[in-house]
């Protein structure tokens, strides 16, 4: 007899792992709208079915909370079994040996106590309170509620020009969001539970470069109605869109030399060709959009010339200013914020770093952005310096994963403590090293590790720690003004203001173009109604039925990129577009959720809007 053997998995343990890998693909790709009773019911089987059966609160307790979601979702419950419930969960969590019970009572505690509302209903009305109508778990996901499903079976047909102008009744910037939205879309598509999402934005790039050039659609009647917008960015562009279409005029007043906004000077050309932003920028002027270019509100007109001239005004001024580190010296030479850095380089002013030391402390998209364009400008040597680790930054993986290509250096868990000066110009950065600490709102935090601070050698210093609003103007006129943020009501705008209306980044705060863009549907929605109008926004173009072929587990095809050792030497877009096969199979992939199963029936094809 052998003293010790090797241990394998059994085909039993096999078969369970296969079982969990499929849970995990179900979980990622969960519908919007599912009832958290039964969702939570569904868990905590899963939590019973783990259980060891060592200590009653888990053994027993997790099996008597799960009678109790029985009863609530059978019509046996009444308010006392919510309460016994509630009590239930939040003795086990606090009894129960290990994680299994710990854990499992938990998230019954949390349930019910975050959405009451929803048992209740279940207890009084024997039915569920969530959505009777579930979108396409990828329109439901885009804050635009764009027609994905629609648009990509048009581009499998090879109608390309009809998929972009299915894109545009929902979103202006077709081309521009093929290059950097961030893709929520992708998150919950049910293709997850074959093989992995589909590449949406892939095949948006896709369209978008074979459509060419696409002219918008008729403008509706003159109103004979005027609009003012403060802001060229995404939400005013887009607002400014859809209200020329309605037949209103939209006048968009901006600032700087050209329009888009951060999406020209805050985002690098390498990520978004300016040839290309400007595509969807000619298409939304020759609706008609006016544009008087120079002016800004505060310095040249004044919120109430506006209000007197125009029939309802529109405000959105995005988030154009920067944070500050709060470190003595920060206004040193060789100290930028990464707004003013990336609004430089996109008005021309790109310096030779050659020989030079930069740094860029944080750990968004922006300070990714700053990190390339350091690259590009000749660095000898770039740094990202953060706080957290890796995995905690907010920036897209793919951006970190193509500035660690790039040559960037990060330095994890390192914390600003004073800037190095010298003669006013800077000759590096202290940082504090840090170490993991407790998690507080689904987030580790940090805290110092007792440790000597580091120095770090630079001449340049990024400062990408976020963005803010300019909102002091807005508030000594009067608007709301919350925590830096125009503070509106849900339609955009403000109590005993009529006429008035705010969105985009300066109401939600800094975020992503497309729920830029989603605000601007609700603004320009709801300013045809002040003006006493129910335009609707549709799309005449005709969806291909759904195709019957089976559909088999394929890979998913990715965008192609130039060499890093080549694009660091210019501006020209890292990305490459699909091949036309990869293209086809990639759409071919798409199960036409707004054709089949609960699709059709619960949610399907917005018309319009």
């Amino acid at each position: 007899m052998n003293r010790l053997e090797l241990e394998s998995l059994s085909k039993a343990d096999l078969v369970i792992n296969d079982i969990y890998n499929n849970l995990a693909s179900r979980i990622k790709a969960s519908p919007l709208g599912l009832c958290p009773v039964e969702v939570t019911k569904s868990f905590l089987e899963l939590c019973l079915a783990q259980s060891c059966g060592k200590c009653i609160p888990c053994r027993i307790g997790l099996l008597q909370l799960k009678n109790l979601m029985d009863d609530v979702l059978e019509g046996r419950a009444n308010d006392n079994t919510l309460d016994l419930i509630e009590q239930t969960s939040k003795m086990i969590s606090e009894t129960a040996d290990c994680a299994i019970g710990t854990e499992a009572s938990h998230m019954v505690y949390v349930s019910i106590t975050s959405a009451r509302e929803e048992y209740e209903y279940h207890v009084h009305n024997n039915r569920c309170l969530s959505k009777t109508s579930t979108p396409v778990p990828c329109v439901g996901l885009c804050p635009a509620h764009v027609d994905v499903p629609g648009y990509l079976a048009l581009i499998k047909e090879g109608r390309y020009k009809d998929a972009v102008r299915v894109i545009r009744k929902d979103n202006p910037f077709p081309t521009t969001c093929s290059f950097i939205c961030e893709h929520p879309c992708e998150a919950r598509c049910r293709r997850n539970m074959i093989d992995s999402s589909i590449n949406i934005r892939g095949l948006k790039r896709y369209a978008a470069d074979m459509a060419g050039f696409v002219k918008p659609p008729e403008v509706g009647p003159s109103t004979g109605k005027k609009v003012a917008i403060v802001g060229g960015g995404p939400a005013g562009l887009s607002a400014a869109y859809y209200l020329q279409i309605m037949g209103h005029q939209a006048t968009v007043f901006e600032m700087l030399p050209e329009l888009g906004g951060m999406l020209r000077y805050g985002i690098p050309n390498y990520r978004l060709p300016k040839e290309r932003l400007d595509e969807d920028i000619k298409a939304i002027l020759d609706t008609g959009v006016e544009v008087k270019y120079g002016i800004k509100i505060s310095r040249d007109l004044t919120l109430n010339d506006l209000r007197n001239n125009y029939d309802a005004t529109l405000i959105t001024i995005g988030a154009s200013t920067d944070k500050k580190l709060g470190l003595e010296g920060e206004d040193a030479d060789g100290v930028i914020s990464a707004v003013d850095f990336l609004r430089g380089v996109g008005l021309g002013k790109k310096t030779d770093l050659k020989g030079k030391k930069a740094a860029v402390i944080g750990g968004g998209n922006v300070a990714m952005d700053a990190l390339r364009t350091l690259i590009r400008l000749n660095a000898e040597k770039v740094t990202c310096v953060y706080r957290r680790r890796i995995s905690d930054m907010t920036a897209l993986p793919v951006e970190i994963e193509g500035a660690v290509a790039e040559g960037c250096e990060m330095l994890t868990l390192k914390s600003p403590s004073r800037l190095e000066i010298e003669d006013g110009k800077l000759k590096g950065i202290w940082v504090s090293p840090q170490m993991i600490s407790n998690i507080k709102n689904n987030r580790a935090s940090v805290k110092s590790n007792g440790m000597e601070d580091e120095f770090i050698p630079c001449e340049v210093l990024v400062v990408a720690i976020g963005q803010d609003i300019e909102s002091s103007y807005y508030e000594k006129e009067g608007i709301p003004v919350e925590r830096g943020k125009i503070f509106t009501l849900a339609n955009g705008g403000f109590r005993g203001i009529p006429g008035l209306y705010a969105g985009g980044d300066c109401q939600s705060g800094p975020a992503t173009v497309i729920k830029a863009i989603a605000a601007a549907k609700v603004m320009a929605a709801n300013i045809d109604q002040y003006l006493g109008y129910n335009h609707q926004i549709t799309c005449d173009v005709e969806i291909p039925d759904v195709d019957l072929e089976d559909k088999f587990s394929c890979g998913r095809s990715e965008l192609p990129e130039r060499e890093a050792n080549k694009r660091i030497r210019d501006f020209e877009s890292v990305e490459l577009n699909m091949e036309d096969g990869a293209a086809i199979q990639e759409v071919s992939r798409c199960l036409r959720c707004d054709k089949n199963g609960f699709g059709i029936f619960r949610g399907g094809r917005i018309e319009q809007w």
